[in-house]
């Protein structure tokens, strides 16, 4: 799927106060959700000796569409496109592998 086309089928189902004009909501939304996938990693280290069932795995691919749509719905509230989004992120690691900064920490390595 493109993610374009992605975005706006989500959009389609996006349904919170002030749509169009709210990007708070789709932020939180989004650590929630992110939060969510993180629980469900932490339960399969706890509960499963570190070994990802099928099943656990499915939980979190969910779990991770969800992380997506609030992306998706968060990247439509500032007015930028998922591909514009995911080009820009391979743009900047690009540039990093290259000047062989990609380890490390800091915004503007």
């Amino acid at each position: 799927m493109d993610l374009n086309n992605y975005q706006r089928q989500a959009r389609n189902t996006a349904l919170y106060p002030d749509l169009g004009s709210n990007p708070i909501y789709p932020a939180l939304g989004l650590c929630g959700e992110a939060g969510e996938v993180a629980d469900k990693v932490k339960k399969v280290l706890r509960d499963e000796a570190g070994v990802f069932s099928d099943e656990r795995r499915q939980a979190i691919a969910l779990e991770l569409g969800d992380v997506l749509w609030y992306v998706s719905q968060l990247a439509d509230e500032l007015g930028f496109s998922l591909e514009s989004v995911a080009q820009a992120n391979l743009d900047k690691l690009a540039s990093r592998a290259q000047r062989q900064v990609i380890g490390g920490s800091g915004d503007q390595r």
